[in-house]
């Protein structure tokens, strides 16, 4: 798979439920028929202006999913979660002494309808 890269700032982000009309400038330049996006941590795969745009989602930082959000890219694209010991994964993240380890714990074990 070959492509491009076009970098927006946040302001930018394109959401599952951005409207078409604000995507278009964005996208209206790229050439490819794939535009792959992230960000939201929420999974999605629409079209707009005849291109597809996909968001994988996320695999640490869930949002709208209980497991681990990723998408497999090739001849098609495939929107996939992978369940996991979300208790055990919680524990572990408390126990690693990284900074935010309780609100990213508390992330992975109620993970929010909506990304950021």
């Amino acid at each position: 798979m070959s492509g491009e890269r076009v970098d927006h700032s946040f302001k930018h982000t394109i959401r599952k439920d951005t409207p078409d009309n604000e995507i278009a400038p964005m996208i209206e330049s790229v050439s490819q028929g794939i535009v792959v996006c992230g960000h939201t941590h929420i999974q999605f795969d629409r079209t707009v202006l005849g291109k597809r745009i996909v968001n994988a989602g996320s695999v640490g930082l869930q949002s709208a999913a209980r497991g681990a959000c990723w998408a497999l890219l090739g001849p098609h694209v495939e929107l996939r979660e992978t369940q996991y010991d979300y208790q055990n994964a919680a524990e572990q993240i408390r126990g690693c002494g990284v900074p935010m380890a309780d609100d990213f714990a508390d992330h992975v074990l109620n993970p929010p309808l909506e990304g950021p």
